[in-house]
């Protein structure tokens, strides 16, 4: 019987063949897959030829092909179209990927081989990518404990066994409790809502089969229902429900696998020989050291914070005139909040939301891609994995690059957040590769028939995934390793937030912000409110993130706290906290830190590469404006183009000249003194 996971990929662009998988399909092409790669390593290391790059570097680079297309395709659905057998196989195969993966690491004859050529690498006559991928795998191998020994490399080994296992189980802990979780609205309950939020309850309610609208938990519904309902106990009961996402009790509770992840990550730093899993994991990273960090984020905490206590004040009087005695309590904030813009900036979320149609907002940033690229994108008619997922081929010139795929709507069974991730990487060696590109967002789904509408945070949540993208279907390097997004985790967010400045310049928004029902573009007197309330809020929103940030650095610094609940409480008495505020993301919810070692030690990547977007915006207009092809094409060639090819600092010298401080950051968040 054939797999069409293992087949070859007789499809538009090879596109994985989604109309003939089925999920009894995975579990055997894994098997497989695994044993294939295996075979494939262990020829490479016991080659009787001396090591050449060819022989090792490149041929572990080809390695593994078929794995990888069955990994993507798995991990793609599994993270926005799960269902109980998918959760099921997420169970089985991450204990088994680790021991894979530790497996290839402790390979002592494959290391040997690699180590042979770091030592001669002066004298191989590399290219820069190759000497940059040489440098990386050799240091991939030592920083997984491939130098370890005996009872060392057991534990190492373990240790990140259990690790994969409880990343997954927090992940599907917390898609549990984000989807077994509404609130029933009656129809009085609708009162004072907007018609784009009754709209979307209505939506959830029938996406649930209730017999009414209902808010979920999802932050596209949760949010605009905490800024607009006059319903204070109707906001609590809501706001409590979110923010209490992995801290229920029972099974789903995330607060013990936290600590034990804590624990075994300060095990495995150890282990390799550091202080602690800060100082580990920040030695790759443009950051550099736990010092640098913490020094940027108090750099912005304190005018935030100022920010923040002073607008606090302002709302609390607001709420005071209606009636409601007593502090400011977090269930009020987002409420207040967009009274007072109101009241500021004569700007209601209401009037601005028809003018922000998902459609033209996909083709806004597409048009942007275009004049600052020259890409173009023609709608592809290929079988995809969810019915809401579309495609389009992706060219230049009449030349294919890419293919990338949409997946814009919230739905139970789709983890929250937003995120890009890749079917395939760009390479052109040892095999030719272009790259298939997803993004997927988690926006609410309009009733049948009406226009999907977006927040303005939610066009920009668009726009940021769309330079993700970018930064992987422009991706021009010889490797894989090396292709798009795999560059340090404090300049990943570079691409993303810089292309987040096109949506809000103005010939874009005039042209492209138009009326859901009318046609009609926005009015200039309402662009110039939408652009002048820019950075409003801009206190809270920055001490909810930052307090994330430092958290998790506290968290990785250090021994491990034993009660991480207790850490995160320390260390935001210690930063004087405002009441009215919480974490964006508290530790039972954390996936950004608990799901995975991705952004474990590294929330504070997106402030970080926040400095550089703000620096690297104001380069374009400092050349006359948002499209100067000078700059777009420097932009592509140092920092679009290159991916891991070259050190994060060096490419973006290239691009800028110099490094930017914080002011930028600070001016454009409005937090300047």
């Amino acid at each position: 019987m054939t797999n069409p996971l293992l087949d070859p990929w007789e499809t538009p662009f090879e596109l994985p063949p989604f109309d003939r998988i089925e999920d009894d399909h995975f579990a055997p092409a894994f098997e497989e897959a695994l044993t294939r790669h295996m075979a494939e390593v262990d020829v490479i290391a016991s080659n009787p030829e001396p090591p050449t790059f060819d022989n090792t570097i490149m041929a572990l680079e080809g390695a593994g092909a078929a794995l990888d297309k069955v990994l993507s395709v798995f991990f793609n659905v599994a993270g926005s179209d799960s269902n109980p057998q998918r959760q099921d196989l997420q169970r089985a195969f991450s204990p088994k990927l680790s021991a894979h993966s530790s497996a290839i690491f402790s390979n002592k004859a494959l290391f040997a081989r690699i180590r042979d050529l770091w030592g001669r690498r002066d004298s191989l006559g590399l290219s820069d990518e190759e000497a940059r991928v040489l440098y990386l795998t050799h240091r991939g191998f030592v920083r997984a404990g491939a130098a370890l020994e005996g009872d060392a490399a057991d534990r190492m080994a373990e240790v990140k066994s259990r690790l994969a296992v409880l990343g997954t189980s927090f992940t599907q802990n917390l898609l549990k409790d984000e989807a077994k979780w509404f609130m029933p609205l009656a129809e009085a309950d609708l009162e004072g809502l907007p018609g784009f939020v009754v709209d979307a309850a209505r939506s959830a309610g029938e996406a649930l089969d209730q017999p009414g609208p209902v808010v979920t938990l999802s932050r596209s519904l949760i949010v605009p229902f905490l800024q607009f309902s006059p319903r204070r106990d109707l906001r609590e009961k809501a706001w409590r429900a979110w923010t209490s996402r992995g801290e229920n009790g029972g099974e789903t509770d995330n607060r013990g696998i936290a600590a034990e992840v804590l624990a075994l990550r300060e095990e495995r730093a150890k282990l390799l020989g550091y202080p602690d899993f800060a100082t580990y994991k920040l030695e790759t990273e443009m950051a550099g050291s736990p010092e640098r960090v913490r020094d940027l984020l108090m750099q912005v905490w304190q005018p935030a914070r100022a920010q923040a206590m002073a607008d606090a004040a302002e709302m609390e009087e607001m709420m005071q005139a209606d009636g409601v005695n007593g502090p400011l309590q977090a269930w009020d904030w987002r409420y207040y909040a967009e009274k007072r813009r109101k009241a500021l900036h004569d700007l209601d979320e209401a009037e601005l939301k028809p003018y922000l149609q998902l459609e033209r907002m996909i083709e806004a940033a597409f048009a942007c891609s275009n004049r600052l690229f020259g890409l173009e994108f023609r709608p592809l008619d290929a079988p995809l994995y969810h019915p809401d997922a579309r495609a389009w081929e992706v060219t230049r010139n009449g030349e294919h690059l890419a293919v990338f795929i949409g997946d814009y709507f919230a739905r139970a069974s789709k983890r929250s957040g937003a995120w890009c991730s890749a079917f395939r990487m760009q390479a052109r060696r040892p095999l030719a590769k272009t790259p298939i590109v997803v993004n997927v967002c988690n926006f609410a789904k309009p009733s049948k028939g009406q226009p999907a509408l977006l927040s303005y945070d939610d066009a920009r949540t668009l726009f940021h995934e769309f330079g993700h993208a970018l930064h992987q279907m422009l991706s021009d390097v010889d490797f894989g390793s090396v292709a798009g997004t795999s560059v340090a985790r404090d300049f990943v967010e570079l691409p993303s937030q810089l292309y987040e400045h096109w949506l809000e310049v103005p010939e874009v928004l005039a042209e492209f912000a138009t009326h859901a029902e009318t046609g009609e573009p926005m009015p200039k007197a309402l662009l110039d409110k939408v652009l002048g309330a820019a950075t409003f809020d801009m206190g809270f929103q920055t001490v909810e993130y930052v307090a994330s940030a430092l958290v998790d650095l506290a968290f990785h610094e250090g021994e491990a706290p034993a009660d991480p609940m207790a850490k995160q409480a320390e260390v935001l008495d210690e930063l004087g906290m405002p009441e009215a505020i919480v974490m964006r993301h508290a530790t039972p919810h954390f996936a950004h830190v608990f799901a995975g070692d991705g952004y474990s030690s590294g929330y504070y990547s997106y402030m970080w590469s926040e400095v550089m977007d703000a620096d690297a915006f104001e380069a374009f207009e400092e050349a006359g404006g948002a499209f100067d092809p000078a700059t777009a094409e420097r932009l592509e060639r140092f920092i679009l183009s290159a991916g891991g090819s070259r050190e994060a600092e060096e490419l973006y010298v290239e691009f800028r000249g110099r490094m930017p401080g914080v002011e930028a950051l600070l001016k454009g968040r409005g937090l300047a003194a």
